[in-house]
């Protein structure tokens, strides 16, 4: 099929074959066709002949040689190559003369003119031009040769019909192909749609484990306040941590910055370093840039601790311009001197530039010894999504509580507490900063099809393809066989009446091949393959026709003007045989020949020069029809085939690229909502800074709890997804003691997914942070819905824990949230006014 004016799969095989078969006949037919000639010719003609002979066989050699090595020459050029083969074959006629010199050059120009429709199928103004060029040949032949002058009409006309016939036959195979190339797309975009949902689907299932299985259920247990010992909160924050940040797409989710750098740890007793922080926040940004950042700087406040010998630095952070973020940590500790640190420490190489290299950014190091030390880092948003290269990684063995980020083939760990570990370097060069930026690496989300499906799929994609194919053979032979009897057949047979013995026998032939194309045809017609037992009724009467004709006409007339059926019989045969291999269309034309061959045998040896003519005769007619059986042949056995292979890679590799881009915007959606939210919560809950005693913290993990339960319901199947996404959120208010009424008003209607976020969004948050009873109110309307919650005894900052999702994502502007708040209790509403379209309209 033709995308954007590109050759489908097949329709682009089939181009080629043509060609390649329309060079290999027209070369073959002019090196036999010259030869007999040569061997009709007098000696005297002989170099002559060959002066005109030679270089024809030369050009098509040269188009045989750019076959196999393409030749830098321009179209122009080729064409007047092909052009001077059938002008120095006709104008070789005069020279060879006779009925000898007529029928080689009738034959050679006759199948190259047939030949050159297939050579330049893509170029149909070529190849009629190129066949004008083979009718002046003829002409120019005509009259040099004949004493009068006079032109024969009757090869011209035949030979025109020859390349109508040829140029018809390649369209009706070139449309088989096309049908074959939509057919074949239409049902690989099925598939492939097919396979995008089950990998979406498969992909939705383990993020979701994964959530429910790490975050959801940690936040649950924090909200509800269920433990008293918490000294497993820390470790299990940073494994839920570490295992959402290995998810794909997890680095295309936003974070505050400025709430990550909150939650950096100062350490605790004669370790701790007063922070003083200057934080111009909020600094939205990626999320996997932004615990470099966050585990960058917990790493040097650690050096700080440990190395700098004072307890106290200073953290700034401010946006730039050009939508860049600069953190700076800096201490007026008794800096280091770089020439003295071994090479075995990695701690600034690995744990800040080394991560900082992975999100393509930078990180730079001033220090010199009795000068203090300043870490810089800076991130620039290039618009990409930045990724690690496997030889950017530079591991950590001694990190405890890893939180590794996915990037294509390996993982940036960062650097741990270092507890009980020598010190780290803090720069190359006393006095110097250095800057160090990694480059980006591709993602790649393999996915991989089980191997017998693929099979199974190539195996119908080559039989449809060869069906469609075979189609369009049999209607070419079908189509050459009706032209050629009804034109050329017809004609001679009514012309040469008083030449046959008896007559009567000719014409019951005639009718008996009609009776033959007829079966045959009506089967094509139906959509069906030729019955054996009509495909064997059928050929025999081909042969008792070919013996009828060749034994009812007399020897000296045999392959001339009265033989009417010497060249029909082979089109019938291979009509009835276009779909079996083409050993059995050589054996039939093998018959057919020798059939023929004995009845001028039977009659008398015939002469060198007769037997030449018989020779060219039987090349022009029988040699053209195997050569275009062959050429059905591999269509149907290696083309189709080939084109099956092609189009299943070509398929395979568009289905990778669409479920690659489904499951990245799938992510990016997923972590856009959460991140922002959720990792905050782990990082300071992983850290140590976030205390699970503290109330609010617990209600702000109920929060994204709700949110999480509310995401996994998502993608349930049930007639009323809103309904069922509040109620997830309704359940985990519950287990956390609060009683919750929920109303339902109206008939329930469609809501697309991003909208049903918006509006049950501030209805988690309301439910989250209320501690005894809440109502929750979903009203529809034909233009509108309406979904409410009221919180009794809410926390105090509940306005601003439900204002989090505008920031990390703008809300539809369909959507409107109105929030009030009358002393404990809370209100709050979200709407969408629905468009009128028939894709939401009420059911």
């Amino acid at each position: 099929m033709r995308r954007g004016g590109h050759e489908g799969t097949s329709e682009r095989l089939v181009n080629r074959t043509v060609e390649r078969y329309g060079v290999w006949l027209r070369s073959t037919v002019v090196l036999l066709c010259g030869a007999l000639g040569l061997v009709w010719a007098d000696a005297a003609d002989v170099p002559l002949a060959l002066a005109l002979l030679a270089p024809a066989v030369l050009a098509c050699g040269v188009r045989l040689w750019a076959l196999r090595r393409p030749l830098p020459l321009p179209l122009a050029v080729l064409w007047t190559l092909d052009a001077a083969v059938v002008l120095l074959m006709g104008l070789s006629q005069p020279v060879l003369d006779g009925e000898g010199g007529n029928a080689m050059v009738e034959v050679a120009v006759g199948i190259s003119v047939i030949a050159f429709q297939f050579e330049w199928a893509t170029r149909p103004v070529a190849g009629a031009a190129l066949a004008g060029a083979g009718v002046v040949a003829c002409v120019l032949g005509d009259v040099f040769s004949s004493s009068e002058h006079d032109l024969d009409v009757v090869p011209l006309v035949r030979m025109l019909i020859q390349v109508g016939l040829a140029r018809a036959g390649y369209l009706i195979v070139r449309a088989r192909a096309r049908a074959a190339d939509r057919s074949a797309a239409v049902r690989a975009a099925l598939r492939r749609e097919a396979d995008v949902a089950a990998a979406r689907r498969a992909t939705e299932r383990e993020y979701l484990a994964t959530l429910h299985d790490t975050a959801s259920a940690t936040l649950l247990m924090v909200s509800q306040g269920d433990s008293r010992d918490w000294s497993w909160l820390p470790p299990r924050a940073r494994q839920d941590l570490e295992a959402l940040s290995a998810m794909p797409g997890f680095e295309t989710g936003s974070v505050d910055l400025a709430a990550l750098l909150g939650c950096v740890p100062e350490g605790e007793g004669q370790a701790r370093v007063r922070l003083t922080t200057h934080i111009e926040g909020p600094l939205t940004m990626p999320s996997g840039p932004g615990l470099a950042i966050f585990n960058g700087v917990r790493e040097a406040v650690t050096n700080v601790s440990r190395h700098a010998g004072v307890r106290e630095a200073e953290l700034r952070a401010w946006r730039e311009e050009g939508n860049g973020v600069v953190v700076e940590l800096s201490d007026a500790g008794k800096g280091f001197d770089p020439d003295s640190v071994p090479v075995r420490r990695r701690g600034i190489s690995g744990s800040i530039i080394g991560r900082m290299r992975a999100v393509e950014g930078t990180a730079a190091i001033i220090s010199r010894p009795g000068a203090g030390t300043r870490v810089r880092w800076r991130w620039h948003d290039r618009g990409g999504v930045p990724q690690a290269h496997d030889q950017d990684r530079v591991p950590q063995a001694h990190d405890r509580g890893r939180v590794p980020q996915a990037h294509g083939h390996g993982r940036v760990p960062p650097a741990g507490d270092g507890a009980g570990q020598a010190t780290e370097v803090r720069g190359p060069a006393a006095g110097q900063a250095t800057e160090v930026l990694g480059p980006a690496a591709g993602q790649v989300t393999e996915v991989p099809g089980p191997a017998a499906r693929i099979r199974a799929e190539h195996t119908a994609a080559v039989r449809f393809i060869r069906g469609q194919l075979l189609i369009g053979a049999q209607l070419v032979a079908l189509l050459i066989c009706l032209v050629w009897q009804f034109t050329i057949s017809l004609r001679r047979l009514v012309a040469h009446q008083d030449v046959y013995h008896p007559a009567w026998p000719q014409t019951a032939a005639f009718v008996c091949l009609v009776a033959v194309a007829a079966a045959g045809g009506a089967s094509l017609l139906r959509g069906r393959r030729i019955p054996p037992g009509v495909r064997g009724w059928c050929l025999g009467s081909v042969l008792a026709v070919s013996a009828v004709s060749a034994y009812t006409l007399p020897p000296h007339h045999a392959t001339g003007p009265a033989d009417w059926a010497f060249g029909v019989v082979g089109w019938h045969a291979l009509f009835l045989l276009a779909d079996l291999r083409v050993r059995w269309y050589a054996a039939f034309l093998g018959a057919h020949i020798g059939i023929n061959a004995a009845a001028v045998v039977g009659h008398g040896a015939p002469a060198a020069a007769e037997a030449a003519v018989l020779g060219i005769a039987t090349v022009g007619s029988c040699g053209l029809q195997f050569a275009i059986g062959a050429l059905m042949t591999h269509l149907l056995r290696d083309t189709a085939p080939a084109a099956g292979s092609a189009a299943a890679r070509e398929e395979e590799l568009r289905t990778r690229e669409r479920i690659h881009e489904h499951l990245q915007s799938d992510h990016k959606e997923r972590y856009r909502a959460l991140t922002a939210t959720t990792v905050p919560l782990l990082v300071g809950l992983g850290h140590g800074v976030l205390s699970p005693h503290d109330e609010e913290v617990r209600l702000r993990c109920g929060v994204e709890g709700a949110r999480m339960r509310r995401l996994f319901a998502e993608g349930d199947a049930v007639a009323d997804p809103l309904l069922n996404e509040l109620r997830a959120c309704v359940e985990v208010a519950e287990h956390q003691g609060v009683t919750v009424s929920l109303a339902v008003r109206g008939q329930p209607g469609e809501v697309p997914v991003e909208m049903r976020r918006e509006l049950i969004d501030p209805v988690a948050v309301t439910l989250g942070r209320t501690r005894s009873a809440a109502r929750v109110t979903v009203v529809w309307t034909p233009s509108a819905v309406r979904v409410s919650a009221v919180g009794v005894d809410c926390a105090d900052d509940c306005t601003e824990a439900a204002a989090v999702p505008s920031q990390r994502r703008a809300a539809d502007p369909q959507v409107s949230v109105v929030r009030t708040r009358r002393g404990e209790s809370m209100w709050a509403e979200a709407s969408w006014s629905r468009p009128a379209s028939p894709e939401v309209a009420l059911p």
